[in-house]
């Protein structure tokens, strides 16, 4: 089994990944989670509600959700972004399920309704944050769906234990879900051709990380990437063994990752 993350930037190739995953999932039992930033980005510009992105302390971006950027969320991804995805892939006989991690309470969060920000010199308290972080899986309806053949296709938002829907990191949700699965592999798919060595030079691609020394490449990733690597250091504490980055703009994604053209950690 592999679970396949896939970046919701607007350069990502939808047609290129299901032509590759048609061929994939004849032999493979695959889980996707996928995101939607540019589509709740410019949804949210159309009615006026515009993405907040702050930075913690610690330097990682995120976005600050309150009640009406939830309310983008939802459009974005659980909406237009989820059905768009799984009706391109029925397009390819590939038997797609959507869920959110709200549906069956397939991802947990426990909420973190105060986030502290980073301005200039200064740290300030947002409060009313609806996000939160995945903690556990329903396992046993992914496996459900799997076992009668069904591509699972999920996304944010989670849920609550007392029942509120938060925004949630999917990179985090993704290693919180390879685990449950006890899934060897994770492929995350973006709109580069791995992680880069220089930002500013597209071909500066570092092909194998060693898990263990995953901190020291920190450094460089820049913007959202810090976040896969996140997910990436989680994802190895629960037991999956190999992880690719990949380019999701180009024909053959999948193939083109898995066989060493682009990062390999393990």
């Amino acid at each position: 089994m592999i679970i396949i993350k896939i970046g919701g930037g607007s350069e990502i190739h939808w047609e290129y990944i299901a032509q590759n995953l048609k061929r994939f999932t004849n032999k493979n039992k695959v889980v996707i989670v996928h995101g939607a930033s540019t589509l709740r980005d410019s949804i949210g510009n159309k009615l006026n509600v515009h993405t907040q992105t702050v930075v913690s302390p610690s330097g990682i971006s995120s976005v600050y959700t309150d009640d009406k950027a939830l309310e983008v969320f939802l459009m974005a991804y659980a909406g237009v972004a989820n059905k768009t995805i799984v009706a391109q892939l029925l397009k390819h006989a590939i038997p797609a399920v959507g869920l959110t991690g709200v549906d069956g309470k397939l991802w947990t969060a426990r909420a973190k309704p105060d986030l502290f920000v980073k301005e200039g010199n200064k740290v300030r308290l947002l409060r009313n944050n609806h996000t939160g972080r995945v903690e556990t899986v329903n396992a046993s309806l992914l496996k459900s769906i799997l076992d009668e053949g069904y591509v699972p296709v999920i996304t944010a938002p989670a849920i609550t234990e007392s029942g509120n829907i938060v925004n949630t990191d999917n990179d985090w949700a993704t290693a919180v879900t390879a685990g449950a699965l006890h899934a060897q592999s994770i492929l995350y798919l973006f709109e580069a051709a791995g992680l880069l060595k220089d930002f500013s030079d597209p071909n500066s691609v570092i092909s194998h990380i060693d898990k263990h020394a995953l901190q020291l490449y920190f450094p460089h990733a820049q913007g959202r990437m810090k976040k896969k690597l996140l997910g990436a250091q989680e994802a190895f504490k629960r037991g999956v063994k190999q992880i690719y980055f990949g380019d999701g703009r180009i024909k053959n994604p999948i193939d083109s990752a898995l066989s060493g053209n682009g990062t390999i950690i393990s």
